[in-house]
């Protein structure tokens, strides 16, 4: 869950600001369009091994 605290002085923009910028670093967006559709066991193990296969093309000094 993603809180976000309201300091003195600052605006309800500067807090919603401060929450989007939250949200966007905990990946609740990006978890929540994962688990919009159901994938398939066999689909995720699949995408795991590309991700996997891609980062270490991309860093390939481990």
């Amino acid at each position: 869950m993603v809180y976000v605290k309201a300091q003195p002085g600052d605006t309800s923009d500067s807090l919603i600001r401060k929450f989007m910028r939250k949200v966007l670093s905990e990946g609740v967006l990006q978890d929540l369009k994962k688990r919009e559709f159901y994938q398939k066991p066999a689909e995720v193990r699949k995408e795991k091994k590309y991700e996997l296969a891609r980062r270490i093309r991309r860093n390939p000094r481990g």
